[in-house]
């Protein structure tokens, strides 16, 4: 059975999120404080971790931060109260996949969890094509790694799928409306800033030549080989 941990000081929610992803199949572990949260998820193996920002002892922002920064990779979704934002963003920065605003539907939620899960590493199913080459990238699809100009590169598994996707493309471009369908697994919001952090994250994780991941204005991104950007 699938685990989870959720990260949430409210019990009745943590009860209630329990029996609804139970009914799916989901094991939730529920704890209630940042220190607590941060101690099992850094010692304890979960396919997912949904993290609440506002938590007594640390906040979710400093727990993810921590995690990250300690090499676990296991996919955030963070849950957040608070209509700023600034939240969100800052989230998504310090390495989170994907957030959903309170209140949520129930249902919404185990979408955006069951849309994680598939494209994280702990997914069973073995993609057809293994590896990507294109513009310095080497991507192992198999186990979810990825090299840029032979320097290892530490990817959330958003992160990951989102260059799989533009390296795959050949350095055509990739829509945000094709983007977030694909990789976030919803519909592209007027507002959502999602997909551009993904995608500076990455930027500052290559070693060089961060402009070969293209923005093009209101459209979408493409990966240009990096002599092409100096001609």
């Amino acid at each position: 059975m699938v685990h989870i941990l959720l990260i949430d000081d409210d019990r009745d929610l943590g009860s209630m999120l329990t029996d609804v992803f139970l009914r799916e199949g989901i094991k939730v572990t529920h704890v209630e404080d940042g220190k607590a949260g941060l101690a099992r998820a850094s010692s304890e193996s979960f396919a997912l971790i949904l993290l609440d920002i506002m938590l007594p002892e640390i906040d979710g922002l400093q727990v993810l931060k921590q995690l990250r920064q300690s090499g676990v990779e296991t996919p955030v979704l963070m849950l957040t109260a608070r209509g700023d934002d600034v939240d969100r963003v800052v989230g998504l920065e310090l390495g989170a996949d994907d957030y959903l605003p309170k209140p949520f539907y129930p249902r919404e939620l185990i979408a955006r969890v069951k849309a994680l899960l598939r494209r994280s590493k702990s997914q069973d199913s073995k993609p057809v094509v293994e590896k990507l080459r294109f513009a310095g990238f080497e991507l192992d699809v198999t186990n979810a790694t990825a090299t840029c100009d032979d320097a290892e590169l530490t990817l959330t598994p958003t992160e990951f799928e989102v260059l799989r996707q533009l390296v795959m493309h050949h350095g055509q471009l990739v829509t945000k409306e094709m983007l977030s369908a694909q990789v976030l697994g919803r519909q592209l919001g007027p507002f959502d800033r999602s997909l551009d952090v993904h995608i500076s994250n990455i930027r500052k994780k290559l070693p060089t030549h961060p402009d070969r991941i293209q923005t093009v204005r209101g459209r979408g991104y493409r990966v240009m080989e990096p002599e092409l950007l100096e001609s």
